[in-house]
């Protein structure tokens, strides 16, 4: 914990210092990227609404790197899912609370078939589920905005835009004034059961430990294949949930046109949060606090917003690194202690 908030310091002073050169006003300008996304209730909302999509997807790839899957196919799961959600929440005649749970149900599920086809292959044959997941993620895409100017397009809307969803279809919203939905209470509920599964079950314990070392795992007696299409089923079905949820929510028409970059930055959340599923809603509150905050900032000073860039680039380098020194370390041990033996 104290690595992490060392490396979150480092990534500010570094924004500061870079902000303190190209700013005319330098104090006030980072005044408005500390305090204005606590400023009102409305910006406060935005960073809770922002945060949502962020737990979802970190909360995905921080049960993928638990068991050292580095596994990056919650981008395109995340758009793929919200057009099956839009498509459920355009044509579907169903109530109030059934119609969404069925969108976002059958989100998930086709998040989690879709993920574990990069688990498949991982499991039985090995294949690099980096190179697969990423593979689909530009398939995915293609599908989704086929789907999307096909089938599900409104003509005589002015954009690339979907029919509208049915009212029925739209998640409640929780504080009035604010768009915060009812995913909110939805993603703390899976943050929980997440944390119960890894710590409280077998299959948490299978998982984590083939994690740490898959041949100590097999020679313990563990079906490490199966962990491995297991985690990326569950994974897929959280992140399919938060694509799902953040259309639904967010939106009353799907309007993706471009992948929505939740995936990639699920990621940087799992690494802020060590792969702690409760320390992902820290990591997502802060990397949704600092994008309004450089948004706010980008609308009332000099310094554009993608100083975000910078600190984000930064906070990888530097958990990067430190992985990195680790395991030199670790080499380092092992060979003093072979020189012992």
């Amino acid at each position: 914990m104290f690595r992490t908030s060392a490396v979150i310091l480092i990534a500010l002073i570094v924004a500061f210092l870079i902000i303190s050169l190209v700013s005319s006003q330098p104090w006030h300008t980072i005044q408005i990227f500390m305090f204005e996304p606590v400023s009102s209730k409305a910006h406060i909302g935005n960073v809770i609404e922002m945060a949502i999509p962020l737990m979802f997807s970190g909360l995905a790839l921080s049960l993928l790197f638990k068991a050292n899957l580095f596994n990056l196919g919650a981008e395109g799961i995340f758009y793929f899912s919200g057009v099956v959600a839009a498509s459920i929440a355009i044509h579907a005649q169903l109530g109030n609370w059934l119609h969404p749970a069925v969108a976002v149900l059958a989100g998930g599920l086709v998040g989690a078939l879709l993920s574990a086809i990069p688990g498949i292959l991982k499991a039985k044959w090995n294949a690099s589920e980096l190179v697969t997941s990423l593979m689909f993620n530009s398939i995915l895409f293609g599908v989704g905005l086929y789907l999307l100017n096909y089938k599900l397009r409104d003509a005589k809307a002015f954009a690339t835009v979907s029919y509208k969803f049915q009212p029925t279809a739209i998640l409640d919203k929780l504080v009035p004034g604010t768009r915060i939905h009812t995913g909110l209470i939805v993603v703390l509920v899976c943050i929980v059961a997440v944390h119960f599964f890894l710590y409280k079950t077998k299959w948490g314990y299978e998982l984590r430990m083939t994690g740490i070392n898959r041949n100590f795992a097999e020679y313990s007696g563990i079906k490490t294949a199966k962990v491995i299409i297991l985690v990326h089923l569950i994974a897929g079905f959280i992140a399919g949930m938060g694509g799902s949820i953040e259309v639904l929510g967010m939106y009353n028409r799907f309007q993706w046109t471009a992948l929505p970059g939740y995936g990639f930055d699920g990621a940087l959340v799992a690494m802020l949060a060590k792969n702690k599923p409760f320390a992902v809603i820290g990591g997502a509150f802060f990397l949704a606090y600092i994008r309004i905050g450089a948004d706010q900032m980008a609308r009332m000073s000099d310094v554009p917003s993608e100083m975000i860039a910078i600190i984000q680039a930064v906070i990888i380098l530097l958990i990067s690194a430190e992985q990195f020194l680790k395991f030199f370390k670790n080499r380092m041990l092992l060979r003093e202690a072979a020189k012992d033996a």
